[in-house]
């Protein structure tokens, strides 16, 4: 059975465990890992079956098949080649990491190197297997455009640096148009999913990203308009919070849980 670690015990980090510990995943919980102690120990608290160890990384990597990060973009750096030099397979949460060209370069070099898969989910979006089968032909446009409630955003380094007071937004407000590389350095928390489509898709440089406040939302919307040679694509989500956390959308944890799901399983359904 397939020994699993999880670095990352927020949100996406428990839900993922709990999945495997109601067996709703065929895998063996093997390792966890979190910077904040009391995030562990809340984990461990919930989980009925299974007592998994608590490793640093360095530890998890030796003993395990596949590590799931799920902390930040941040620990991406440490976890990443750690775990690709022990030959250990991954599945990336925080995508948005690999706009860094350098970052990018050195994971997929190393997993070459080394024979690893990396895997890198949907996250909160869909429209993804389509996008992955257009990139076969010419792919014209990608454009992602963002719209969460104004407080959605605090504490982005585009609203720190441009001194925004997200409370004085009454109505829809464009705050940002760039490329996908600019929007995952401005909102670094807020739009993985620019970095899972220019991956997925046409790059970094050519994938646009336009971000709105709009005070109307209770959900996370992301829509998605692609256009190529096989035609024309638009995908629409309305994210619904987490159970737990209200900056998370849930689809993106059970995108994580469904590809655990999909690495484990003999059947690969979809693109």
């Amino acid at each position: 059975m397939l020994k699993i670690g999880v670095v990352g015990c927020g949100t996406i980090g428990t839900e993922i465990c709990k999945a495997i510990d109601d067996g709703s995943i065929d895998v063996e919980l093997y390792a966890i890992y979190d910077r904040k102690k009391e995030h562990v120990s809340n984990l461990k608290s919930i989980l009925k079956k299974t007592e998994p160890l608590v490793l640093d990384i360095v530890e998890m990597v030796k003993n395990v098949d596949l590590v799931v990060e799920c902390a930040s973009q941040r620990a991406v750096y440490e976890v990443v080649p750690t775990a690709l030099h022990s030959r250990c397979d991954l599945m990336i949460m925080s995508v948005g990491a690999l706009a860094d060209k350098k970052l990018r370069n050195m994971v997929f070099n190393l997993a070459k190197q080394y024979d690893c898969k990396v895997y890198l989910p949907s996250g909160a979006i869909t429209g993804l297997d389509g996008l992955k089968s257009a990139s076969i032909a010419k792919i014209y446009s990608v454009i992602l455009t963002t719209q969460k409630p104004p407080q959605g955003f605090a504490g982005a380094p585009y609203i720190i640096q441009n001194n925004i007071d997200l409370k004085r937004i009454t109505s829809i407000t464009t705050l940002f148009e760039g490329t996908a590389s600019e929007a995952v350095k401005a909102f670094p928390a807020n739009v993985n999913v620019a970095a899972t489509l220019s991956l997925a898709g046409i790059g970094f440089e050519d994938t646009k990203v336009k971000i709105i406040a709009n005070p109307a939302l209770t959900r996370n919307v992301h829509e998605i308009l692609v256009e190529g040679e096989f035609g024309k694509f638009i995908t629409r989500v309305e994210n619904a919070p987490s159970p737990t956390n209200p900056k998370t959308s849930y689809l993106a944890a059970l995108s994580a849980i469904s590809t655990l799901k999909k690495i484990a399983s003999q059947v690969q359904v979809g693109t």
